[in-house]
């Protein structure tokens, strides 16, 4: 049987994980430090107007200055330490929400990963692959952010890629936004924003996903790192947690057989003719379950025109996820569906033909499992985590009148490994990937990493 009618009829286990993330105990604010500082100072000017002695006084004067450090530190974001088993906050990664547990002022993290792929020789079908190895330091990110006070923040996140601008890489802003959340269940956004779909779109520090590379599902169908200008509305409602923006839509001048991820603007000088509306809604309510929804819908010709025919090119997209974790099991599974309107116009604007053509459907979805055999040993601090993972996805799975598909877009992985941390915020991976598609000429790899967040 076909890849395209396998991954159609197989039933997606949507039963998944979420882990009991160790609860962090709140940080001092600068306000109640610093009436801790007053409340010795005082005590202080009363001991030696008592004529108390220097024991006592040394002492006083000893927690006045430790807690001088502490407030220092909350001016400059020093305080907050990022632990990624206690989670992120508000739709963000741990690092990438640092600046929300900060005190007032500048916080600085980031993360960075390096990868190492090693290609068979032969495709599936026997045929030499002509693939090279390659190591590769994916990117190192940096995150600035600036609280202004309890309500009004600042935060951004700036990548370098592939090492080097002379040598193909680049410098990219990921996200960079101001938050006004006046209260928890309402805030608003405003910048450059991370499309809320998926799982990976918005958590993608390398400690925290099972992997060297992230699943194939959340780049191709998912077009991860998808990221436009925009604005809306973020909070939480009880168990519920939403997001919901207005940003720049895609440009279908970047669209083809590959999926939507090449009609990306991210955000530089983004043509606005056509606007994107993306939401989120998440359910946290069940100790261990996180399940919910998320889309995007907006036009994306842009004011182009084909032979006189205004091309509207409407994508649709929406994803529907859910995790489970308890203890050491972490249950993963994620499906998203796709469509792509006036395609046979946009494949005329591209001049794409025959099989190169824009698929006018797009599906994908994947199942995850893992397991930190750490935990059996509760006394140690590191992590040993054994995962799986299954994926099936097609970016041509219909097209216009006229053209055909290419079989190679219809296709499957099964990826297993071994993630290996000595402390939490590093990580040490390695796995094998089998690929299998219609066209017969997928690639088995295998890969190493190293990933870290600070």
């Amino acid at each position: 049987m076909k890849m395209k009618m396998t991954c159609k009829f197989i039933l997606i286990p949507f039963v998944v994980a979420l882990a009991a993330a160790s609860a962090r105990a709140e940080e001092p604010s600068a306000e109640e430090l610093k009436r801790a500082v007053a409340q010795l100072q005082a005590e202080v000017a009363r001991l030696k107007a008592e004529a108390a002695g220097p024991e006592r006084l040394a002492e006083l004067e000893r927690r006045i200055g430790l807690l001088a450090q502490e407030l220092e530190k909350t001016r400059t974001g020093g305080a907050v330490d990022v632990d990624p088993r206690s989670g992120g906050l508000l739709g963000l990664a741990p690092a990438a929400s640092k600046v929300y547990r900060a005190g007032r002022g500048v916080s600085i993290g980031g993360y960075g990963e390096a990868v190492y792929e090693n290609y068979s020789s032969e495709r599936q079908d026997g045929v030499a692959s002509g693939r090279t190895d390659q190591f590769d330091f994916l990117r190192q990110v940096i995150y600035v952010g600036y609280k202004f006070d309890d309500r009004i923040l600042f935060n951004s996140e700036i990548e370098f890629e592939h090492a080097s601008t002379g040598k193909g890489g680049e410098v990219s802003v990921e996200f960079a936004y101001v938050d006004f959340q006046p209260r928890k269940a309402f805030g608003l956004r405003a910048g450059m924003l991370l499309v809320p779909m998926g799982f990976l779109n918005e958590l993608h520090e390398p400690p925290i996903f099972h992997g060297a590379k992230r699943p194939e599902v959340e780049s191709a169908i998912v077009p991860s790192t998808w990221r436009e200008n925009g604005a809306g509305a973020f909070g939480e409602v009880g168990s519920l947690q939403y997001r919901a923006y207005v940003v720049s839509g895609l440009s279908s001048a970047g669209i083809n057989a590959s999926g939507i991820r090449g009609g990306r603007q991210s955000g530089a000088r983004s043509q606005s003719e056509d606007f994107g509306i993306t939401g989120r809604l998440d359910f946290t309510g069940v100790p261990g379950l996180l399940a919910g929804a998320s889309f995007f819908t907006g036009e994306s010709g842009q004011g182009a025109t084909v032979s006189g025919a205004t091309l509207g090119g409407r994508v649709n997209l929406y994803d529907l996820h859910v995790q489970y974790e308890r203890r050491g099991l972490q249950l993963r599974a994620l499906a998203a569906f796709g469509s792509v309107g006036d395609a046979a116009l946009i494949n005329a604007a591209n001049t794409l033909t025959g099989a190169r053509s824009v698929g006018t459907d797009q599906f994908g979805w994947y199942v995850q499992a893992a397991y930190d055999v750490a935990t059996l040993r509760p006394s140690t601090t590191w992590s040993v985590t054994p995962f799986v993972r299954y994926e099936c996805l097609d970016t041509q799975d219909g097209v216009p009148a006229g053209f055909q598909d290419d079989p190679a877009t219809a296709r499957n992985s099964l990826t297993a490994g071994l993630g290996v941390k000595p402390i939490s915020n590093v990580v040490l991976k390695a796995d094998f990937q089998r690929y299998r598609n219609d066209g017969r000429s997928g690639v088995n790899q295998w890969n190493l990493a190293v990933g870290y967040l600070f």
